[in-house]
Formats: structure tokens, sequence, C-alpha cells
């Protein structure tokens, strides 16, 4: 008889974001004092970008939501200026992912509203958008901005219809979308593109998943499970996968992860807890991380996400006593990366009144740039104009690196035709940037890295992307201290900018010394 030896295996993954934690900031680095709204919608309420930190706010008469710096921490001044154009309470907001002063708002009034944020923040009042889209005939519930395409906006509300923007339009009040879905017979929950944008998928209250071609609205896949009532889809880059987040026939809050290819039964559905609010899920793709953050709760689930079974792996919790009424999360090139900082939530404490900045970290002890954790990621350039886009053409998103310093050069060809473009003295300026074609196709020349150079020489004039000579003294306390936080970031930018100076001459000098090592040694004739 033979006796077969047992082998122990471990029962944990190994991966590089095992031992990922949640870091909250300190009551110094939070927003106090921020009045956050008390509407009911399952919305975010809050948008963030590099920049800029927007969120709805409670106001009689109307709807508005503030816009502060993210330097301007602490306690918020009460009489702090407003957006405020719209007639009814707004619903949603979100930042324009190609340009940072730039946010569109979707309001009861049954408008979406596009709005230009002054370079130093909002100093008064805005009442006046830079475009007004008037095309659904009741309240508009969610905006979604297209994830490659220049000034393409979708809005979807009451009327159960999904429209498509062309924000190139000249004209101010826009009263006809290039395009109107009419596929839900129910209002609309949720929006989520995949990575180039080629792909739209959505949930609904009649408890279906759809996932459709967003520039004609043909209908693609549909999924119905008895089991799973969705409330919030995300795409899942381009893992061809979807994970939507919602209840069981029995009222427990669940996951369910489903094929992109097949929506008639989810891979996997997994049950969470009894609780009641809504799950606002967050995927990373560079990554590969799922975040689940409960309305409600105070802590924050996460995962990791393959393509091979089990799929999903659960990695840990952050927790919390402070519950969260909504989430914004940073773009990618928001992040700290020399703390290794890979993900950071803006977390609406509606009880204190209070927005707490929470980051997730990669423990390591290395403090250089961490390649293996930063791949190239989408950058603030859009791959598409509006019309290319809208006559058919689809292409994944401009990728830059998050290594600071690394300078490579724009592909021109690429920004061709984006000439209607918001003002280029307001996007912001980010080196490194390339789409991923260029990448895999052209080796960068030296002629490249000179002229990367002298554009960067070029940029040492202005602060921030504005002319200097545009800055008017400060006239009240608030616009000193905004002054004061533009100041201190520009000696930031300049030393970060005389640190790559000295790296570049020190790299300049090892090459001169090792082409005079390399260079053979005269010979001298012998009397």
């Amino acid at each position: 008889m033979t006796v077969s030896k047992m082998t122990w295996r471990p029962q944990y993954r190994c991966s590089k974001f095992r031992h990922v934690f949640g870091k909250a900031a300190t009551k110094e680095n939070c927003f106090d004092g921020v009045p956050i709204t008390r509407s009911v919608q399952d919305n975010n309420f809050c948008a963030v970008n590099p920049r800029f930190l927007a969120v709805i706010t409670e106001c009689g008469g109307g709807g508005a939501f503030l816009v502060f710096s993210l330097h301007h921490t602490g306690k918020l001044d009460p009489h702090h200026p407003r957006v405020s154009g719209h007639r009814g309470n707004v619903l949603d907001i979100k930042w324009n992912p190609f340009n940072d002063y730039c946010i569109a708002s979707c309001s009861e009034d049954t408008t979406v509203k596009v709005w230009e944020i002054p370079p130093h923040g909002v100093m008064k009042n805005l009442t006046v958008p830079w475009k007004d889209l008037q095309g659904h005939s009741r309240r508009v519930s969610l905006v979604e901005w297209h994830p490659t395409a220049n000034n393409i906006l979708f809005s979807t509300g009451y009327d159960y219809q999904v429209m498509i923007w062309n924000l190139d339009s000249p004209e101010q009040v826009i009263k006809n979308p290039v395009r109107t879905i009419t596929q839900h017979s129910d209002v609309v929950l949720s929006m989520s593109f995949n990575t180039d944008g080629s792909l739209l998928a959505t949930t609904c209250k009649d408890r279906k998943v759809r996932l459709m071609e967003p520039r004609t609205g043909n209908l693609l896949q549909e999924g119905n499970s008895k089991t799973h009532k969705a409330s919030k889809v995300l795409v899942l880059g381009n893992m061809k996968m979807l994970v939507t987040t919602g209840t069981s026939r029995w009222n427990e809050r669940q996951i369910a992860l489903w094929d992109q290819e097949d929506l008639s039964v989810p891979l996997l559905a997994e049950n969470l807890d009894g609780s009641s609010g809504v799950l606002f899920p967050f995927y990373d793709p560079d990554t590969h991380m799922l975040y689940l953050a409960g309305k409600g709760d105070g802590n924050i689930r996460y995962y990791e996400i393959s393509s091979e079974k089990p799929y999903i792996h659960y990695l840990t919790d952050y927790r919390s006593l402070l519950p969260q009424k909504g989430m914004a999360a940073m773009p990618k090139r928001g992040l700290d990366v020399s703390s290794c900082e890979v993900f950071r939530f803006y977390k609406l404490v509606t009880i204190k009144s209070l927005i707490e900045p929470v980051s997730m970290i990669v423990p390591r002890r290395s403090e250089s740039y961490q390649e293996d954790i930063y791949p190239m990621t989408a950058s603030n350039r859009p791959a598409l104009a509006a019309e290319e886009w809208l006559s058919g053409i689809d292409k994944g998103p401009v990728l830059m690196s998050l290594k600071p310093g690394s300078q490579l050069p724009e592909s021109h060809s690429e920004m061709k035709g984006l000439a209607n473009s918001t003002d280029t003295r307001r996007s912001q300026s980010r080196p490194g940037m390339l789409p991923l074609a260029y990448i895999q196709d052209r080796p960068e020349t030296k002629d490249a890295k000179e002229a990367a150079g002298r554009a960067d020489d070029d940029r040492i004039s202005l602060t921030n992307g504005e002319d200097l000579t545009l800055c008017s003294p400060p006239k009240t306390e608030n616009e000193l201290r905004q002054k004061f936080h533009k100041q201190q970031e520009e000696i930031r930018r300049l030393r970060e900018l005389l640190g790559q100076r000295d790296v570049r001459i020190k790299q300049l000098e090892l090459e001169i010394k090792n082409i005079k090592n390399s260079q053979p040694a005269q010979t001298h004739p012998t009397c």
C-alpha cells in the first residue's frame, strides 16, 4: 500500500498590494466647516482633481456647490463664494478629465451646466455658466465625461434618456444633443465607460445591466439576474469584465462580477453584509484594485481583481468611526508617488461637516520611485477631438509617466484637430505624456530631448500655466491666502525643476567622462 504525502500550501496569494493600508489625513489637512448637502440621492456629491475640490452644498433657493483649492485646508470661510447658477438642487458634479478648470453639474431644474473656474479659484459667486445644456424634460441625476474624447459629455435623468452633448458647439445655450439613447425603461442609476470609451455600461431601476455602444446607442448585451439587483456598475478597464454592487433577493448587500461578452448570468456573486447603504465601487486599472465604500459606513473594503478564478481576492479593510455620505477619488496624476500612494479618497463626513482625505499606501522602505506600482497611466490630454469621435474613431487614452522629472516629447499628431478645445493657458502641463502607440513605435531621440528641455525653459516664466502679469494684487484676506498658497506651489515646482537640472548636469558630466575613457590612448613615436 502506498501512502501519499500531504503537501502543505499557503492559503494566501503572493501580491505586492497585500499589505496596502489606509491613512487618514491629520485634522490640519482636512476641510472643516463645509455645509455638505442633505440630499438623499445616491451620488458621491463631490469631485476632485489635482487642483480643486468641489462639493455640493446646502443652500436656500436653487442649488449650489463649492469649489476650493486643495491647499486651502482647515476651517472653511462660511462666506466662501459659491457656484450657484441652478434653480434647483444640484445632484451631481464631475470635473473635465482634460481641463482642471472645467466642471459639469446637473440639477433638478432639468439642465446641465458646464462651468469655467478661474485659475485662482472662485473669488466671487459664479452664476453664468460657460455652457447651458437644455434637453431633458425631467430632473437630471448623473453626468459623465467621455474618457478619451475632448468635450464630449453624457447626461441622464428621470426622463429615462441618456443624452450626448458636444461642447465644441459655438452656442452658449445648447438645446439639442448630438445623440439620445432611449434603451432604458426606468431611471438610470449609474454609467461607466471602458478604457477607450467604445463601450458604455449602465444600471437601471428595472434591475437590468446593459452594455451598449455609446456613439450609436446600439444595445450589445443585457443582463437581468433574479438573484442580484444592481445599483452601481463599473467596467474593469480592459479586462472584459464588469462589476456591479447592489442587493440580493434577501436584501443583503452584494457584489457581482460579469463577463462582458455574456451578461446572462454573473460569473461571481458574493454577499457582504446586511446594511442598507448603497455601495460605491472605485477601480484602479493600473493596480487592478477594487475599492468598495458604503454610504453610511465608516470602512472601505478593497480587493484585487484577476482574470482567472476566483477573480476577486479580498485584501483587507480600512476602518474608521466616521460614516461617509459620499466619496471622491483623486486622478492618478495627483497622487504623492514619494510616499507610495496608489489611491486617495476624499470622504464626506456630514455629522462633522468635514471632508477627510484618506490615502491608500503600499508600504515600502525605499524612498525612491517605485516603477512596479506606477505603470504608465491616463494623462490629462485628450486622444480625440469631439468631431473625430462622433465620426466613428476610437482611441485609447494618452498615457503619461508618474515618475518625477520624467521628460518625454509630446506627439503633436495626436493633438491635431484640438484647436477648439479650452485655452491651453488653462490646461495643466505635466511632462512625461505620450500616446501608447507612440511609446511602442518610436524610440526617444536626442533632438526630442533637447526640444522638451527648451519647452521646460519656456514654462519657467509662467506660474502654473498663468502669466504673472495677469495677476492682480490681493484685496481681501481670502485672496491673500490664495496668493500665498500659489506662491508656495510655485516655489515647490521651481525646486523640483532645479533638482531635475542638477540630475541632468550629472548625467552629462558622466557621459563626457565615459567618452574620454573610451578613446584609445594616443601612441607617441619613439626616438
